[in-house]
Formats: C-alpha cells, structure tokens, sequence
C-alpha cells in the first residue's frame, strides 16, 4: 500500500515537472489569444487588393511576406503570419512590416489597412503603390507611432491627415520623387508632432523655407531633408537641438547659410550639408563637435583656411571638403585623424607639399587631393597606406619620377588617378612578368609615357583608362584589344603620336564602352567602329582614309561624334538617321566626303551643332534638317551644294548660326514671315554664292541682335556631354565640353574663331549678286561686330543710320556700286578697326577724326571723287563743304567752334558762296584765341 502511494505521488510529480518544461518552453501558449477575426480579415482583404511583382522591390533581398497570409491548415493565427505583429494580451494587430514584399497595386482610403486601429508601426517600404495618394484615412491610425512609406512610389500631395499622428516619433516618407508637401506646407505638418525623433522626406517636392518650428523639436534626434528644393536661410537653431545626431540638407542648391559658433556641448555624429549654397569659413570651434564622425560640405561656398582645431575630432570616419573655395596648406593636425577612412579635398586651392602626418592615418581606404595647388614629390608616406583602395593626385604641380611598382605595393589599389601633374611614371622592365592587382580606374595622362604600360595586358577588370598627352609613338601592341574587353567603359588616348592601329577588328570589341577619345594622333588606315553602347566617339585630327563603315549606323545612343580633319572620303552611310535621337553634336568638316546628304533624319532630334564644312557634298540640303528643333549652329561652308536659300529653317527656335559659305547656293534669299522667321540668328554667312535680290538683312532683325538691353557676358556657343562612372567612393564624370569654331572673313582676313561668344553678331553676304540699296534697317541691328557687304552690285547711298552700330568692329563695302558722300555718322563708330569702301562711286569729304585717322589708302580707293586725309588728293572748298546739321545736332551743343563758324560762312552768302566758305575756315581755324576772347565761344 506503502509503495502503491509512493509510486502515485512519483507520477504526480513527475506530471508536475512535464508541465513546467512546456510552459518554460511556451510561455504565452496558453495565455496567447489567437489573433481578432475581424482584424484577420482585414489583413486579408488588404493582401487581396495587391498582385505580387518582384519588380515592385528594389531591395536584392526582397520576399512577398504576405505569402505566408492563408488559412489554410493550422495557419488561422494572423499574428504568427510574416511581417505581422500583435500584442501579447489583447491579441491586437499593433505592428505591420512589409518592408520590401513585392507588392504592387494602388491603396486608396478605403483600404482594409485603415481598420487595423490599434497599429503603433506600420512598415511599407520599398513596394510599388502605382503613384497613388498617401490616403486621408490613415489618420485613423492614431495609435501610430513609426510610419515608412519610404520609396513605395506614392505621389501627389502629403496629406494633411499626416500632421494629426501626434503620437509619431517617426516618419519616414523618402525616396517618392512624385511626393509633395506644399499645402499643407512643412511647417503645417510638424507643428502637432512634438514627440518626433527621426523625420525623413528625402527626395520629397517641398520647396520651401525651412521652418524655424523644426528648432523647437527637442526630441529630434535624426532631420533628413535631402533633395528636397529648399531655399532661404537655414535656421541656427537647428544646430542647437539637444538630440541632433544625424543633419542631412544635401542637395539643396536654393539653401543658404553659415556654420555657427559650437559653444555648447552637441551629439551631433553626421553633418551633411553637400550640394547647398552654405558659405563662410569653417569655424574654430568646430573642433568642439567631439561626437562627429562624418562631415560632408562638398559642393558649397565655403572658403577660407581649415582650422587646426578639425583635428579635435578624432572619431572622424569621413571628411568631404570637395568643391569649395579653400586655401592655404592642411593644418598638420590632420595626422591626429587616425579614424579616417575617407577623405576627400579635390577642387579647392590648398597649396604646399603635403606634409600632414599622412602615415598615421592607417585605416584610409581613399584619399582624393585632385585638382588644387600641391606641389612638390609625391610624399613617400602615401606608399605606406595600405588599405587604400583609391588615391586621386591628378590635375596638381607634383614633380619628379615615380615608380609606378610603388603603387603596386598597395595591393588593395584599384582606383589611380595621376593625371595632369609633373610627374614622370617609370615602368620597371620585369613588370609584364609580375602580378598586379586588378585596377579599375588608372588615370595616366601627361605622365611622360612613351609606350603603353606592359601591366595592362593583364588587365581584365578595367573601366576607364586615360593615357592621353603622353608621348606614345607608333602602333598600338596588339593585346591592347584583349584588355578588358567586357568591363572598359572609357578610354583615351588623344593627344599621342600614334600612328596605326595595328591589326584592329574593324568593329572594337569592348561591348561595354561608352568612351572613345583617339583624337589628336596622326593614325592611318580604316576608321574603327566603336560598339553600340558608345556615347562619345571622338577621332578628328588624325590620317583616317575611305569610306565610313555603315556598321557605325549600330550607334543607336551615340550623343558625339566628331571625326573632323581627317581624309575620310566616299558618301555618309544613308543611316544618319539612327542615332539622330540621341546625337547632340555631328563634327565632319575637313574631309573628302561627296554625294549628298541623305534626306533622312528622326523627328525630335537633339542635334545642337553640325559642321560638313569643307568637305565635297553636292545637291539639295535635306528638308528633314528642319526637324532639329535643339539645333544652334549648322556649318555647310566650302562645298558644292547647289539649292535655294534653306528658309525652311526658319522655325529653329535657337538657330544662332547659319555658314552657307562658298557653295553654289542661287537666287533670291526670301523670309516667308518676318515676325517669326529666325528668331535667335546671330551669325549669317552668305558668302561666295550665286544669291540675287534685295540684301536679306530681316534675317537678324528678329534676333537678339537687335537688342541694346542684353548684358554682356563671355559665354560661347558650345555643346557639353557628360557620362559617369559610378564607383563605390568617387564617381568618374566625363564632361565633353566642345566650343564651336568657325571661319569668316574679318578685317580683309580669312579669320578661324576657335570659340564664338554667345554675343557675338555677324553678316557677311559678299560675294554674290546682291543689288539695290543697304536697308537703312540695317542700323536696328545694335549688336553687329562684323558687316560685310563687299563684291556685290549694290547701289544708292550708305545709310546714316549706320552709326547706330556702336559695336561694330569690321565695314567692308568694296567691289560694289555705291554713291553719294561717307556719311559724317560713322565717325561715331568707335570700336570700328577695319573700314573698306573702296572701287565704289563715293564722293566728296572723307570723314576725320576717331577711328578714320586709322585708315589707310587702300580703304578709299578706286573711288576717283573722294578727297581729303588719308588719300594724297585734296578736297577743294567746294567739296569739303560740311553737311547742314540736323535739328538733333544743333540742340546738341549750341556753342560748338562749328557751328559758330558755319554762321559766319552763311553771312558770305551774300558775297558768293567761295568767299563764304573761305572767311569761315580762316575764322575758324585761325581766330580761334579771338573768338573765345571775344564771343566766349569754348
């Protein structure tokens, strides 16, 4: 009986244990409500409206985590499903994260989702809601207190709902490039959230001031405002909150501002101001910010030398000072930095050798001094630096030569820039045999290289490669077409003297290429064809012959193409046409081209300059050039197109420069509207043709040109194209900046413009057979610098109005039919150097005085009743007779000595008009102490 007790107590016991084991196992198994029905249901429902769409996250780790939302099996507990969780009493539905769950669909304000009450987070980052409005009823979540919206492609307006979360400690809302925030504006948005912590609206439209509201935010912690169109002043106070850690303003370019005085004690750990208008010195007491780890001021006004103090702040991990206006040397304090892992100064004006305690800064793994004033050897410090992975020197003064085994050393080195320095890179004879790294960017320009590095044949992984300005000769080695032929995007070697390509593939194999710059060499034989990826193809100046491979019609993106100065010959590939939607610039002059154009070219085109000048083209212009509506200059000069005036490019809005020189153009130059006919036209060349009529000088009378008003400024007509290499640290741009360059006949002088200011104003119609008189519109034209008119049949008088042109520089009026007399007005021309009236019909006084005291004989001749300086024939009285004044030029002066002196010819009248004349001269010209004694005249 004994032992039949104790047994059962043994078993009740050891129930006992069992029972704790599960609950220590599953605490809450048996006190855990299972998930509401209602709220399920809504969970469902609001799965429902959603297809799932792996595009719809961009995140490489994204999963549709509402998969898991199914009842069947055992599965009816929402609050086990993904991404859900729920309160452990109540069994509410307090947390939502479906960050990154490929959902796609809209959401409107009838969405399941606004039932779920009890929500304190609610995570819907990177989906795809199709550009649908934030909706109104997610006020009903007032319980909220972290909401990400981030980068889930929700547009419109911010609603004002948002503002009454008052229990949001943090709101996430970037990365939606449609969002707005305009009414309710930022301010109206933060006033109720006075428990927010962290705010982020990166990317979103706001476009406002910033709030001075934000400053009394006491519990932020996190203020995130990047790309967001801000302007105005940036509050002070802000830097004074008491829990700042994170600033990020970048990307404001409207911001202004200035560092304050960092007096008081801050937990300010990131500082991001990039991109903004911040301006001033950087202030000594920035050395008191000890918590900062990241500073990030690129882009700015900042100027001034760096205080020594920056070196306070030891727990630095990264310092971008780039693109500013800062001078002087880098304060040795530098060296106490030894957190450092990034640290970049490119585009200031720092001078001196380095000399800031580089060694000690161990844990670099990029270190960017580019384009500033060093000078001196590169420090042999740098060589000790061996986690770097990218080092920048170029466009600096170091000197001296260098090993480029050196860099080797650092064998974590992929990114080497040090072009355009002073420096002489020396390759070792045994370094084809050795291993390398493999780099990624190598920027070799201008370091006295007279062969291409043996190195790069191993190179497999090269992006961009800049060996231009050195001084490599003859052919390029054969391996070079095996390098890197998957990843190289950009490669130069202009500025060479290169002369052969070697046994090239007609079609280069580098699939990736975006780059291709082999100008400025002197290479013979085939032109080669870049592949179709190519942006930028640039091979003028070199010894190219035949024909043009109608494999260069694959260049369906190329933005640049310029193969001028070469001995390229044969038609254009009928092709023009395919990369017309994205060509911006089209450079083929000084060639041997012939044929004609083909007539085809895409509607929209980009074209913004074209050049075939001096080339062999015949026949009609193609109709379809009327199409590049972005085009600024067209060049057709010095071939055999034989075609009407082209006025159907009339309509070009920006149209500024138009060479129709030396063709076989014909026949009236007619404006079919001259209110809207060439409305930007600055520049016109006519010359050399076969063009009849009345002079066309409507073409500019439209333009600026004709406007007093415009400021003077010194920017040229020019296209630029940019392409970036993306790199993890620094990003590679490459910026094609082409000015256009043309020829006119200047001062008598086939003159080359190698950069045309956006101001400048030219006619030129000599040369053809022009006839009738000079438009005495000609003077509205108040811009004009270069008028020439010469070896044309015109006839009449030079308009007076003429001295209207201030600006003009060149006159050239020869070859023609002109009569009368030099009107007195041009005397006003005071910018005028070249002046040439000659084998005309002119007669009469030459005007004197001011710029015609400059003029030589040659201007004048060939007009047989001209007189006076500078010809050796002079006037007799008669024909020195100055012309009557205009009612204007009496009022002008009404004490002038000539005027004093005319009145006394008229009182000769009365005994002959020679005797007149001659007492006022000697009156004049002789009396002149007597009559100021006499008359006061001055």
């Amino acid at each position: 009986m004994a032992s039949s007790l104790y047994h059962l107590k043994f078993v009740y016991l050891l129930s006992i244990l069992s029972a704790f084991h599960l609950i220590a196992a599953h605490p809450f198994s048996s006190v855990q409500p299972l998930c509401r029905g209602h709220e399920r249901s809504y969970l469902l429902q609001f799965k429902d409206s959603f297809v799932i769409n792996k595009s719809a996250s961009s995140e490489p780790w994204a999963y549709p985590k509402v998969a898991s939302w199914t009842l069947e099996g055992n599965n009816n507990d929402c609050c086990s499903w993904d991404g859900v969780e729920c309160d452990e009493f109540t069994g509410h539905v307090i947390g939502l994260d479906l960050n990154s769950s490929c959902l796609y669909g809209s959401i409107n304000s009838t969405s399941s989702l606004f039932h779920l009450v009890h929500l304190q987070r609610l995570n819907l980052a990177d989906n795809h809601f199709k550009y649908s409005q934030i909706p109104s009823t997610v006020s009903n979540l007032s319980k909220l207190t972290h909401l990400d919206l981030s980068s889930s492609a929700f547009a419109s307006q911010i609603p004002l709902e948002v503002s009454q979360l008052s229990q949001l400690s943090s709101l996430n809302l970037s990365g939606n490039a449609y969002l707005e925030l305009k009414k309710p504006s930022l301010r109206s948005l933060v006033e109720n959230l006075t428990f927010l912590e962290k705010l982020d609206l990166r990317e979103v439209e706001i476009i406002s001031m910033v709030p001075n509201i934000l400053a009394n935010l006491s519990f932020l912690t996190s203020l995130r405002l990047r790309d967001c169109r801000l302007y105005g002043e940036f509050p002070v106070g802000i830097f004074k909150l008491p829990n700042l850690r994170v600033l990020d303003m970048r990307h404001n370019e409207g911001l202004t501002g200035h560092l304050p005085d960092f007096q008081w004690s801050s937990t300010l750990e990131i500082m991001n101001l990039a991109k903004t208008s911040f301006s001033g010195k950087l202030p000594a007491s920035i050395g008191n910010l000890g918590s900062l780890t990241t500073i990030s001021i690129w882009g700015c006004n900042f100027s001034g030398f760096i205080p020594s103090s920056l070196g306070n702040l030891t727990g630095l991990n990264s310092l971008d000072l780039s693109y500013n206006t800062f001078e002087g040397r880098i304060p040795s304090s530098f060296g106490n930095l030894i957190q450092l892992y990034f640290l970049f100064l490119t585009y200031n004006k720092f001078t001196g050798p380095i000399s800031f305690g580089l060694a000690n800064l161990t844990k670099l793994t990029a270190l960017s001094l580019g384009s500033n004033n060093f000078a001196g050897q590169i420090p042999s410090s740098i060589f000790n630096l061996t986690n770097l992975e990218l080092l920048s020197l170029s466009f600096n003064y170091f000197s001296g030569t260098v090993e480029f085994d050196k860099f080797v050393k650092l064998k974590k080195l992929t990114f080497l820039r040090l072009s355009y320095n002073q420096v002489s890179l020396v390759e070792s004879e045994t370094s084809a045999n050795k291993t390398f790294q493999k780099f990624v960017i190598l920027g070799l320009s201008l370091c006295s290289l007279s062969k291409f590095p043996n190195f790069l044949a191993n190179q497999d992984e090269l992006e961009v490669l800049e060996l231009d300005g050195n001084n490599i000769h003859g052919q390029v080695p054969e391996w070079v077409w095996n390098m890197s032929k998957e990843s190289l995007k950009a490669i130069d070697l202009s500025d060479n003297f290169l002369t052969s390509l070697g046994q090239h593939p007609i079609l280069l194999p580098w699939t990736n290429l975006a780059i291709l710059d082999i100008s400025s060499n002197n290479i013979q034989g085939s032109l080669p064809i870049p592949s179709s990826s190519t942006l930028q193809y640039c091979a003028s100046n070199n010894s190219f012959i035949g024909k043009i491979s109608e494999l260069i019609c694959n260049l369906s993106s190329l933005q640049v193409l310029d193969l001028a100065e070469n001995n390229l010959s044969g038609p254009l590939p009928q092709c023009l046409h395919n990369f017309g939607d994205s060509l911006v610039l089209l450079e083929i002059q000084r060639n041997k081209f012939e044929g004609s154009i083909p007539q085809t070219w895409a509607n929209g085109s980009k074209l913004m300059i074209i050049n075939f000048s001096q080339n062999k083209f015949q026949g009609c212009l193609p109709r379809s050039l009327a199409k590049c509506i972005t085009l600024k200059a067209l060049d057709l000069s010095n071939n055999q197109f034989n075609d009407t005036f082209p006025s159907w490019l009339g309509n070009l809005p920006d149209l500024k420069i138009l060479i129709l020189r030396s063709n076989k153009f014909y026949g009236p130059v007619k404006i079919l509207n001259m209110n809207y006919e060439f409305p930007n036209l600055q520049i016109v060349d006519l010359s050399y043709n076969s063009f009849t009529g009345m002079l066309p000088v409507e073409l500019l009378l439209n333009s600026n040109s004709s406007r007093s008003d415009l400021a003077y400024h010194l920017s040229y007509i020019q296209v630029n194209s940019s392409f970036v290499v993306e790199r993890n640290y620094q990003n590679i741009k490459f910026r094609f900046n082409y000015s256009f360059s043309m020829m006119m006949t200047n001062k008598g002088v086939d003159t080359i413009y190698e950069k045309v200011q956006e101001i400048f104003t030219a006619l030129d119609f000599s040369s053809n057979r022009f006839a009738g008189a000079i438009p005495e519109s000609i003077g509205n034209i108040k811009l004009l610098r270069l008028l020439n008119l010469s070896n044309n049949i015109l006839t009449g008088h030079i308009p007076p109005t003429l001295g209207n042109l201030a600006e003009l520089e060149s006159l050239d009026f020869s070859q023609n039919k002109l009569v009368g007399e030099i009107p007195q007005q041009l005397t006003k021309l005071t910018f005028l150097e070249s002046f040439n009236v000659s084998h005309n019909d002119l007669v009469g006084f030459i005007p004197q005085g001011k710029q015609f005291n400059t003029f030589q004989n040659s201007s004048f001749e060939g007009n047989s009743k001209l007189c006076g300086n500078p010809l050796s024939k002079k006037c007799k009285y008669y024909e020195s007779l100055p012309p009557l004044l205009s009612a204007s030029e009496k009022s002008q002066d009404s004490r002038s000595p000539l005027q004093f002196g005319w009145r006394i010819v008229m009182i000769g009248y009365g005994c002959g008009i020679l005797v007149g004349v001659t007492i006022g001269h000697i009156v004049i010209a002789r009396n002149h102490v007597w009559l100021m004694k006499t008359f006061g005249v001055r």
